[in-house]
């Protein structure tokens, strides 16, 4: 059973992380925050606030950043907000601890396919496991602007007892049940964000980005559907909600690194010159790989695939898009 006063710690101290600790800790006596990094533990601790990555926000005198995992694992909820493909580590790491677990990462496991709440079921089989998700800006959540998104859990008990100790007044979790709904619209929408940058950096203009969102939104749908998700979650928060926020501005790490490809440059020296992570490059080929297997249809995201690998430039794929054959748009 989880308290209402129930301790939380957050893993990852990103900018996404660090905004989660900042509004969570509203009411907490102390939150502790994960750091991969001892110069961001300094910061936090020091001058509170987080410089590499989120910085500009004060963040709360009871938020208290760490390295030590037995501080961590003795939190009563956990939320992990470490890059996708390094969330099977921090789960590794984690000691022995029975704490609820949030998964605020988005994509899929490059090296098995697995979306991540199967590797945390793999990695921590007996604890409650939930997904966070959904349209969400880290400096937005850290200015405490108003912000709603998807709470997915196991079951409906689950939920009754997580959403005291995450509802913040700022802060609106949604219940559902469709855990993999939630994790197929957070990381689908990434790959998508980047095509929307590219058409935004390459000027083809609005008619073109809303064209790709709308039918960017019918390859999630196909795809959520043979994995088992729910059309009405992807119709949600943290499936098209997601996707309209992180298509429509440079606030996406996504969108920028598409922006960037639009307008001529490599992924290679747009991914190199990062400190923060662009999930969608990372699981884009691991989607169309996963997609081809299942046969589902996903020319946006094989467009995506091929500008990242630089296989094609955008013009071309541009000119493929727009000489795909005429069908239904229910196709």
């Amino acid at each position: 059973m989880i308290r209402t006063d129930a301790k939380i710690g957050v893993i990852g101290a990103g900018a996404w992380g660090t905004a989660l600790a900042q509004v969570l800790s509203e009411g907490q006596e102390e939150l502790l925050l994960w750091a991969r990094e001892t110069e961001v533990v300094d910061q936090i601790n020091q001058n509170r606030e987080n410089q590499s990555f989120l910085s500009g926000h004060r963040l709360r005198d009871n938020i208290r950043a760490t390295q030590d995992w037995d501080m961590i694992a003795a939190c009563d909820v956990l939320l992990l907000v470490t890059p996708a493909q390094h969330l099977r580590a921090s789960l590794e790491a984690l000691p022995n601890s029975d704490a609820a677990l949030i998964l605020c990462c988005k994509g899929i496991e490059a090296q098995t396919q697995m979306l991540l709440s199967d590797v945390a079921k793999q990695v921590r089989p007996t604890n409650p496991l939930a997904i966070l998700s959904g349209p969400t800006f880290a400096h937005e959540v850290a200015q405490g602007l108003p912000t709603a998104l998807t709470l997915a859990c196991e079951n409906e008990a689950l939920w009754e007892q997580l959403n005291p100790v995450i509802a913040k007044p700022s802060f609106r979790p949604y219940f559902s049940d469709d855990i993999i709904g939630a994790e197929i619209g957070g990381a689908v929408k990434n790959v998508l964000a980047i095509g929307c940058g590219v058409v935004d950096g390459a000027g083809l203009g609005q008619n073109a980005r809303a064209s790709l969102i709308g039918r960017g939104f019918a390859e999630m749908l196909r795809y959520g559907e043979t994995r088992g998700a729910k059309a009405e979650t992807l119709s949600g928060l943290c499936g098209l909600g997601d996707l309209v926020l992180t298509c429509s501005s440079t606030s996406s790490r996504n969108f920028s690194l598409g922006r960037g490809l639009g307008e001529g440059q490599s992924a290679a020296s747009l991914l190199s010159d990062r400190t923060t992570v662009a999930e969608g490059a990372s699981t884009a080929p691991v989607l169309q790989q996963d997609a081809r297997a299942r046969q589902v249809d996903m020319p946006i995201v094989d467009a995506v695939c091929a500008l990242l690998a630089g296989e094609a430039d955008v013009q071309s794929v541009v000119t493929q898009l727009m000489k795909r054959p005429l069908v239904s748009e229910r196709r």
